[in-house]
């Protein structure tokens, strides 16, 4: 199997990290960290008039037409940058939320017993485990996300009612919980639906992202800042460092370009826990390469830092994945297995895109 970008995947990705630099540089990254991760209406619709959320809603309805490979070189994208906001559970709902594809509309989702991104300026929820309180007042969409309800109106006030705000360790993304959420049980069972799938392994491209950028930033670093008369990246210990932060973003890259094409709910899996420790452990490192100026409030490797370890806990979390990995190597007779995401046959790494 060819994982290769073509010429148009490239294109694609240059054009979002132009988009993304003219729109979202440094200044407006730390603005959004001075107004405590408050989104940014006008970002928003400057995503969606770029196609961002529309991308894989057919042309007939408006959108780009492409896949999901295409989804995952956005989101890396976007993960490089440190792009504030809940842009799986955006892109997710285009096409069935009203104004999500042309990013008029926020739609955050509730997942499990984990807490809401952007809850209080949310236009919609989505909430994927089949869990929203009883008795809601009208305002829920009948539309369906792979087995989610999408709630607007009257209902999202009361289910942001019922929610309360929880210290985030991020400070581009503030979090509400939904008190009395039950956890679900059985790890495989509770992760069956496509938008799972989905939501894990674009929140994977997002942590390729980070720990790609982590990486050019300590290596640059490391030959910008000199001590004892040369530069720290000459020094033995400092290589490692670099080598090994190559050596986590390379691996995790296949493993998310990979998983994009075939879909599988294990892959998605692996290529979620390899994008995670890339993510956390590159940034650690990175901080660590530059010193002491590395723990300031001004200099950006926190905020990567931490925004890998609340993604880490996203969607598919470490225990999770594992569960799900573990209970897919033990499984006998996997050609040809199905993928309980998408529901059809799914061919093994290596075989047929």
């Amino acid at each position: 199997m060819d994982f290769q970008l073509s010429d148009d995947q490239r294109a694609l990705r240059s054009g979002m990290r132009d988009l993304l630099g003219a729109v979202f540089d440094r200044g407006r990254l730390r603005a959004a960290v001075e107004r405590d991760g408050a989104l940014d209406r006008s970002l928003w619709r400057e995503l969606g008039a770029a196609g961002f959320f529309a991308l894989r809603l057919p042309e007939e309805a408006g959108g780009v037409g492409l896949g999901l490979p295409e989804a995952v070189l956005l989101f890396e994208e976007a993960g490089r940058a440190l792009l504030p906001g809940p842009l799986v559970a955006t892109h997710l709902a285009a096409g069935l939320v009203k104004g999500a594809a042309e990013g008029e509309a926020v739609v955050t989702a509730v997942a499990a017993d984990l807490p809401a991104a952007h809850l209080a300026e949310a236009d919609a929820v989505l909430v994927v485990d089949g869990q929203a309180p009883p008795g809601l007042p009208g305002d829920v969409l009948s539309g369906d996300v792979s087995g989610a309800e999408v709630l607007s109106g009257e209902a999202l006030g009361a289910f942001v009612a019922a929610a309360r705000p929880v210290r985030s360790v991020d400070p581009l993304t503030p979090l509400h919980r939904l008190a009395g959420r039950a956890v679900p049980t059985g790890a495989p069972q509770a992760y069956s639906g496509a938008l799972h799938y989905e939501a894990a392994l674009l929140t994977a491209a997002e942590q390729l992202g980070s720990a790609a950028r982590t990486t050019e930033a300590a290596v640059q670093h490391a030959g910008e800042r000199h001590q004892f008369g040369s530069p720290i990246g000459s020094f033995q210990a400092v290589k490692h460092l670099c080598a090994d932060m190559l050596a986590r973003t390379e691996p995790a890259r296949a493993a998310v370009y990979a998983a994009a094409v075939t879909g599988d709910p294990a892959e998605i899996a692996a290529a979620k826990l390899l994008a995670d420790e890339a993510a956390v452990r590159n940034a650690r490192d990175c901080l660590q390469i530059h010193g002491g100026m590395g723990f300031t409030w001004e200099a950006d490797v926190h905020l990567h830092l931490k925004r890998a370890w609340l993604r880490a806990a996203s969607w598919l979390t470490v225990a999770r994945a594992e569960e799900l990995l573990a209970a897919d190597l033990g499984a006998a007779g996997r050609l040809p297995r199905s993928s309980a995401a998408y529901g059809r046959p799914v061919p093994e790494a290596g075989g047929g895109g």
